[in-house]
């Protein structure tokens, strides 16, 4: 997906008419075709049929919850996921994040913010430059024409988030920033509220990437400061 393409179609799926109806209405105003489901049996029968680009899923979900669905959406390839959570469910968040949600939104929410939110996530890094190249250490290929992270000639499945951030970090090599920071810079949340979703996008791209995530070689914390990047 490109900035902003007008037509790119996010499923909205949430047991709630009340808010399927408002999410609705506020994402086609803002340009996106939009698809809806009350429970995760017909999420999953949408998203295999119709193909969206962004679903944003409710974690309290009749028959299949929205983790669960979240998983099998995962094991099927990056399509990106923003999940809603009822306010003070943080395990949820993290269990979400983990599963690997690009974002989440705690209820009650804006509409105004969770339109947002899907056109930053929606935003996929800005096409390469003629000068961006590909970064090669270490046994680590990250080719950003491409979107590919290959570790010891491996390829590795990164979200689409996980790879913008890795790549911004690996371009600025040994420069120290902040949650905030990154938030703003690769989320495009220039006043983030929590930034819990940086330090588990960090955890699962150690994960991905470091030969041993428990001692990370590459992607370094900064105590009290941030995270770098290390060639």
């Amino acid at each position: 997906m490109g900035d902003n393409e007008p037509m790119a179609t996010v499923l909205v799926v949430d047991d709630e008419p009340i808010v399927r109806d408002v999410v609705v209405r506020y994402l086609q105003r803002d340009g996106f075709q939009t698809l809806v489901a009350a429970d995760g049996d017909t999420a999953r029968e949408l998203i295999e049929r119709s193909q969206p680009h962004l679903v944003v899923l409710d974690v309290m979900l009749p028959g299949t919850d929205g983790l669960a669905l979240c998983r099998w959406i995962r094991s099927r390839g990056d399509l990106p996921v923003i999940m809603l959570t009822a306010r003070g469910e943080e395990a949820d968040r993290i269990v979400g994040l983990e599963l690997g949600a690009d974002d989440y939104v705690t209820k009650p929410f804006s509409p105004r913010e969770l339109a947002v939110r899907v056109q930053t996530v929606l935003r996929r890094a800005a096409p390469p430059s003629s000068t961006a190249r590909r970064i090669e250490l270490d046994g680590l290929t990250i080719d950003p024409r491409t979107r590919e992270v290959e570790r010891d000639g491996g390829m590795l499945r990164l979200t689409a988030k996980e790879f913008d951030l890795l790549f911004f970090l690996a371009s600025n090599p040994r420069q120290v920033f902040s949650r905030d920071q990154l938030m703003g810079r690769v989320w495009g949340y220039e006043a983030a509220v929590d930034t819990g979703t940086v330090t588990v996008h960090m955890r699962r791209l150690r994960a991905k990437i470091e030969r041993d995530p428990s001692n990370p070689r590459h992607l370094e914390t900064v105590w009290g400061v941030g995270y770098r990047f290390v060639p």
